[in-house]
């Protein structure tokens, strides 16, 4: 058994410590708004905050995140930032399939707790490595803009 603060709250995971928190999530704890996309932490997809950080939940193992502080894409509605995020997402219509983009808002969610005017070159920089196969790059881009803006 495996004690992890996911979203604020201490919970129980009944698991191998060497099982990637991804599965913890979505498997142990039913917390299916982070996605499996790739497996190979190369498509953001699985993103999370460990510690603040954005981290690919895929490759990470639970016994990395004991002591340390999960954030999910499910508490991000009543999180400043993410709330503001997830607002501009659907001001700028963002979503075309969807699936990558509970990853998308949280590597832009972890840029903005950073850096409160991100260049294209911040944003270039923060969402590498974050996949949208549907192509949607300029209007995450303005979307991150624009909540960078309601955050000032």
């Amino acid at each position: 058994m495996v004690t992890l603060n996911i979203n604020g709250r201490d919970m129980q995971v009944e698991a191998d410590p060497a099982t990637p928190i991804l599965w913890a999530l979505r498997d142990n704890l039913n917390m299916t708004g982070t996605k499996f996309g790739c497996g190979a932490a190369l498509c953001g997809a699985c993103t999370v905050h460990l510690g603040g950080q954005p981290i690919r939940s895929c490759i990470t193992p639970i016994s990395a995140a004991v002591g340390q502080k999960i954030t999910t894409i499910e508490a991000m509605e009543s999180d400043k930032v993410g709330k503001a995020v997830q607002d501009a997402w659907v001001r700028h219509d963002v979503p075309q399939c969807g699936y990558c983009q509970s990853g998308q808002v949280m590597s832009a969610t972890a840029l903005l707790r950073t850096n409160k005017a991100p260049t294209d070159a911040d944003i270039d920089n923060a969402m590498a490595g974050n996949i949208c196969r549907c192509g949607t790059y300029q209007r995450i881009r303005a979307a991150i803009k624009d909540a960078a803006k309601t955050l000032a």
